[in-house]
């Protein structure tokens, strides 16, 4: 499928979330993702998510891409300077790779390598400042490109503040649209009603192109899983409601991902551009959520 399209004709994409491997065996990655082809729009592949070191984004985005795959390559601030992160958008743009996910990306200390050291070039702006650059012919030093790369540019999106918290986000996402931001990521909702006065807010911004809002599901793992985002993921609602559901559930994996398939056909009934599958790990799992919608 093609995503900038489906965005574009107003239909529901459903972006699938592919971590790719810690090691180079990529037959799992590229089967779990092969079985939802027909039904995902396109496959988000991770930056080394947590600071957890796998294979990069790009490496993953190209195989996937390789097998007849639309996917969106997240490139992160922190692992790159800005030579390298240029280098690596020409060669993802070469490779067929034409959607982007423009992130910061955690630090080192969440990860498995706590000696690493960050990077951090340049900031996040900067690096939405370096891709339109590229896109219109000239690297960071002003230098002409020999063809210029072409993208669906996407970032994230804190859709989760409330209050007076809310608006330096908001001013945060016009300068993100200015600098060529065309969809936005949410942080994972359970709770549809708990962003809507952030998402009536930002209905008010005027943009010269159509600017789409995605929202991320994740599927609960486990009621321990569940009580732990509960409690400590700022600016995510999980229910007492919810909670007791999986808690009451004789088959608590099978409930979560019965609330994940809910949660997509929520989002996707109240006018929402698409929505994003998180399965944290479990891909496998995609086809049920999915097939549940």
């Amino acid at each position: 499928m093609d995503l900038k399209r489906s965005l574009e004709a107003g239909d529901f994409v459903i972006i699938a979330e592919m971590e790719p491997p810690k090691g180079v065996d990529v037959a799992v990655m590229v089967a779990n993702a092969a079985k939802v082809k027909e039904e995902v729009t396109a496959f988000m592949v991770p930056e080394m998510s947590n600071a957890v070191m796998r294979m990069s984004a790009l490496g993953g985005a190209m195989v996937l891409s390789g097998n007849r795959m639309d996917t969106i390559m997240q490139i992160c601030c922190r692992d790159r300077n800005r030579i390298a992160l240029q280098a690596d958008l020409l060669a993802a743009s070469a490779c067929g790779v034409r959607n982007i996910m423009a992130v910061t990306g955690e630090a080192p200390s969440f990860g498995d390598h706590h000696q690493a050291a960050a990077v951090y070039d340049i900031t996040l702006d900067d690096l939405l400042t370096v891709i339109q650059g590229l896109q219109a012919g000239r690297d960071m030093a002003g230098i002409e490109l020999t063809g210029s790369p072409e993208f669906l540019v996407g970032a994230t999106l804190n859709t989760g503040l409330q209050g007076s918290d809310m608006f330096p986000e908001i001013e945060s996402m016009k300068h993100k649209i200015d600098a060529g931001v065309r969809f936005f990521i949410t942080p994972p909702l359970f709770d549809i009603s708990a962003i809507e006065p952030f998402i009536n807010e930002i209905k008010k911004i005027k943009t010269a192109a159509p600017v789409h809002i995605i929202p991320t599901v994740v599927l609960l793992k486990s009621l321990g899983m569940a009580r732990y985002m509960a409690k400590n993921m700022k600016h995510i609602r999980i229910s007492d409601t919810l909670i007791k559901r999986i808690q009451n559930a004789p088959d608590k994996v099978r409930e979560c991902i019965r609330i994940a398939s809910e949660t997509v056909a929520g989002i996707k009934s109240k006018g929402f551009g698409g929505a994003m599958i998180s399965t944290m790990g479990w891909e496998d799992r995609l086809q049920d959520i999915i097939h549940g919608i």
